[in-house]
C-alpha cells in the first residue's frame, strides 16, 4: 500500500527538516495520503475526546434531537443528513453515519456561515474543554503541515500560511454505528461514500475496523488504508491540489459499510478539515486554474453533499 509513515520528530527538533519535507512531498505526489508520528498530540487527549463524544452518540435520539443541525452547522448531524458521495456531482445514497460537528467560532470571523458558535451538549460534562483543546492542537498541527508543504516545494515557508491567519476549519466527530443498529447497507451505500476532501489539509484520528477507510491508488484499485494507533492519517483536499497545480493528489477515498463478519463494530473518527481565510484568493502555482475564493469554493462543495 502506497501510504507511507513519516516521523515528524526531525522537523520539530530541527535536525531533519529538509528530509521530512522531501518525504512528505513524495507521499503527496504518489498517494495523497500519509501517516504521521512525532506530532506531539497527547494520546490522552485523543482518547478523552473520543470517549466523551461517544457518550453523546449513546444518548437516545430524543435527547440528541435538540442539537440537530444542517451541513455547515455546529451540533448533531443526524443520519441521512449527508451523502458525501455526491461531492463530485453524481448521485449517491446517504452515508451510514452520524456526526457531532464543531468548528471555527471566532466572533470576529468575517463570514457567519463559517464562523458560528459551537454547541456543547450539557449531557456530556467535560466535552467543551476536551474539544477546545483538541481543536487547538489540530489547528497548530495543520499550520505546521502547511509550512512543511511550502518547504517541500522550495518556496517561502509562509506560502500557504499567509492565507490562514483567520482560517475556517471543521472538527467532525463521525460515529459509524454497528451493523446490528443500522442494518445492511443499501446498493452503493457506505459509511462515507467515495469522495475527495475539499480544503487544504485533513488530519484524521481513526479507529481500525473491518468497515474502515479505503484509498484509491493511482491505478484505480481500492486498498485498505494502513493503520497505526500512534499516527494520524493526513491527506490533502481539492483546494490544495488546485493550488499546487496537481503536483500532489487529492485522492478519492471512502469508508466501507459495516460488515457481517463484525456485526458489533462501532467506530468513532475525529476528522479535522483545515481551510483558508474565507476571503483568500487562491491562484494555482503555474496558473493552470483560474483564481478562486477560498470561502466560495468550500461553500459550493458543502452544498453538494447536503441532503436537507
Amino acid at each position: 500500500m502506497g501510504v507511507p509513515l513519516v516521523d515528524l520528530t526531525g522537523w520539530f527538533d530541527g535536525t531533519r527538516r529538509a528530509e521530512v519535507a522531501a518525504r512528505v512531498d513524495a507521499a503527496l505526489r504518489e498517494s495523497g495520503f500519509l501517516l504521521i508520528t512525532g506530532h506531539g498530540v497527547p494520546d490522552e487527549l485523543r482518547g478523552r475526546t473520543r470517549e466523551l463524544t461517544r457518550r453523546f452518540f449513546a444518548l437516545p435520539a430524543g435527547a440528541k434531537e435538540p442539537y440537530a443541525v444542517r451541513t455547515g452547522g455546529r451540533g448533531w448531524l443526524p443520519p441521512d443528513e449527508q451523502a458525501t458521495g455526491r461531492a463530485g456531482g453524481g448521485m449517491a445514497p446517504p452515508d451510514l453515519k452520524e456526526t457531532l460537528a464543531f468548528g471555527s467560532d471566532d466572533p470576529a470571523g468575517d463570514d457567519p456561515f463559517f464562523f458560528r458558535p459551537n454547541v456543547f451538549p450539557s449531557e456530556v460534562p467535560g466535552l467543551e474543554q476536551a474539544v477546545t483543546e483538541y481543536a487547538g492542537r489540530m489547528r497548530a498541527l495543520a499550520e505546521e503541515l502547511l509550512t512543511i508543504f511550502a518547504v517541500a516545494l522550495g518556496e517561502q515557508e509562509d506560502l500557504f500560511t499567509r492565507h490562514t491567519g483567520k482560517a475556517s476549519y471543521t472538527l467532525n466527530v463521525n460515529h459509524y454505528p454497528p451493523l446490528r443498529q443500522v442494518g445492511p447497507a443499501g446498493p452503493g451505500q457506505f459509511r462515507i461514500g467515495e469522495h475527495t476532501d475539499f480544503g487544504t489539509v485533513t488530519i484524521l484520528d481513526r479507529q481500525h475496523g473491518v468497515g474502515g477507510l479505503q484509498v484509491r491508488s493511482v491505478d484505480g484499485v481500492w486498498e485498505d488504508a494502513p493503520f497505526d494507533p500512534a499516527a494520524f492519517t493526513v491527506n490533502i483536499g481539492d483546494l490544495m491540489a488546485r493550488w499546487v497545480s496537481d503536483r500532489w493528489r487529492s485522492t478519492p477515498h471512502r469508508v466501507l459499510p459495516p460488515d457481517a463478519s463484525a456485526p458489533d463494530e462501532d467506530l468513532v473518527s475525529l476528522i479535522f478539515f483545515y481551510n483558508t481565510d474565507t476571503d483568500a484568493r487562491i491562484v494555482s502555482l503555474d496558473g493552470r486554474y483560474p483564481e478562486v475564493g477560498g470561502g466560495e469554493y468550500l461553500r459550493a462543495k458543502l452544498a453538494a453533499i447536503s441532503l436537507g
